[in-house]
């Protein structure tokens, strides 16, 4: 894949685990009205340590792409992170979906981008 290419792909999404990531302590981006089965997210709210480390779970891979360090570990540490996210909003919110389908088509690129640092794993 053209280094240009995945230059681009890896810094977006780095941006978008970075401000979703952070977002979620700094609350610069308003959340919506929530849907009945919001009380999901309310849940990890009151619990009291799911969002933080959700949030850290998104910084920590998102500042690794950024700084171009780890990046087989950052992907590798967002599949889970990825399928979880795209799970979610296909259950309980597909209007907005998008940014969690981004992060996974992404992530699933940019593996294929650096299949070489995976394929001994398989």
């Amino acid at each position: 894949m053209n280094s240009k290419v995945t230059l681009v792909m890896r810094l977006l999404l780095a941006v978008i685990l970075l401000v979703f990531g952070l977002n979620k302590f700094l609350h610069f981006i308003p959340m919506g009205e929530a849907p009945p089965e919001g009380s999901l997210m309310d849940a990890m709210f009151k619990a009291g340590y799911l969002i933080p480390l959700i949030a850290i779970s998104e910084i920590v891979p998102g500042f690794l792409l950024l700084i171009n360090k780890w990046v087989g570990f950052a992907l590798a540490w967002l599949v889970p992170i990825s399928v979880n996210i795209v799970l979610f909003h296909l259950k309980f919110d597909v209007s907005t979906i998008g940014a969690a389908a981004l992060v996974a088509i992404l992530n699933g690129l940019l593996i294929y981008a650096y299949w070489p640092k995976f394929k001994s794993l398989f």
